[in-house]
């Protein structure tokens, strides 16, 4: 039974998920976010959970904490993958 008011799968809001769950999070104009939280961090990587606390806790990945709220800078993520694909990319992989 569908209820009433609700939307079709195939709305657009549906094809952005998963890296856009808010569509009030996006920006109109254009500024990128300084820092990120966990679950942002793991959708715009793509890297799990897990491995994303891993990173942090060996100290491969900077957070900051404000509160209760950990936040992880847009910069440290770029630093991650610059150095593993640098890495990847002297192994020969």
């Amino acid at each position: 039974m569908k209820r009433r008011g609700a939307k079709s799968p195939a709305s657009d809001e549906q094809l952005a998920l998963p890296f856009d769950r808010r569509p009030e999070a996006t920006r109109t104009n254009g500024a990128e976010p300084l820092a990120v939280r966990i679950p942002d961090a793991v959708r715009m990587t793509g890297i799990g959970r897990s491995k994303l606390y891993e990173l942090i806790a060996s100290g491969d990945l900077e957070t900051i904490k404000i509160g209760r709220c950990t936040l992880v800078t847009v910069d440290a993520l770029k630093a991650l993958l610059a150095n593993a694909r640098a890495t990847n990319h002297k192994e020969g992989r």
